[in-house]
């Protein structure tokens, strides 16, 4: 069965740090672009980052130099790596997998086929 489950969330202070882990079971995560988006109370879902393999990451502007993602193909896990946390970053925060194999994927949702359950990152003092 194929799963992504999210981890890592909870509260943080203004200027704090958080990393987020998706573990993935169910395919080979070698194959795929992973991405972060992340829902805000009362807001649409957006795009926060993606990696395939290799060096290429994309970023939405809101993030780019405070959030760093990687992956770990052997223990079938993409890290989010949250520092400079604001006020704005808080929301629930979702992995998702693109459902082309062998390419790397963009921040459009609808390349997207199966997600997680969300892990809520609130950053508040």
């Amino acid at each position: 069965q194929l799963q992504l489950v999210e981890s890592g969330g909870g509260l943080v202070q203004p200027g704090g740090s958080l990393r987020l882990s998706c573990t993935t079971s169910g395919f080979t995560l070698d194959y795929y672009t992973i991405g972060w988006f992340r829902q805000a109370p009362g807001k649409e879902r957006e795009p926060v980052s993606c990696m395939w393999n290799g060096p290429s990451r994309n970023y939405a502007d809101s993030v780019k130099g405070r959030f760093t993602i990687s992956r770990d193909n052997a223990k079938s896990t993409v890290y989010l790596q949250m520092n400079s946390l604001k006020p704005e970053d808080t929301g629930i925060y979702y992995c998702a997998k693109c459902s082309i194999s062998y390419r790397a994927c963009g921040l459009g949702s609808s390349e997207y086929d199966y997600w997680g359950q969300g892990t809520q990152v609130t950053v508040s003092s």
